[in-house]
């Protein structure tokens, strides 16, 4: 048993954290991933990348070109193991009155792993014929 493991169901057995809390930080620490394991496929994705390309009538071309960091997205789902059950269940509540029917209590940290392995490269057509709107991992 690792040492994270390990702390996680101490501070069950003091009473310092529920169930329901140890369960969801022991799915965080199984799901993580050491930083130097290889990439299934090569190298390991850095980055979850977002390209436009569009010809806008008006101004000429229009590009849009983001990077976001893998580590970022990674950090941000092991950390939201920590958002209180109340609370999701509230911001679902806002999602579905803003016609966004998702679910974040169902949303689970290998699930990004999951996603990052589907995007190898994934391009999307809109439905502007001058329109290319592609995303993938690099």
């Amino acid at each position: 048993m690792n040492e994270q493991r390990r702390q996680i169901l101490q501070m069950l057995a003091e009473g310092k954290i529920t169930a329901d809390e140890a369960e969801r930080l022991l799915t965080a620490v199984e799901t993580e991933e050491p930083e130097t394991a290889p990439a299934v496929r090569g190298k390991r994705p850095k980055f979850l990348r977002l390209i436009v390309d569009a010809n806008d009538e008006h101004s000429g071309e229009t590009k849009v070109n983001i990077r976001v960091p893998l580590k970022l997205l990674r950090a941000g789902m092991r950390l939201a193991v920590f958002v209180p059950p109340q609370a999701l269940e509230r911001a679902n509540e806002e999602l579905v009155k803003q016609g966004v029917p998702i679910d974040l209590t169902e949303i689970k940290p290998n699930q990004l792993e999951d996603l990052v392995d589907a995007l190898d490269d994934l391009t999307l057509d809109v439905d502007q014929t001058d329109t290319k709107v592609r995303i993938f991992c690099e």
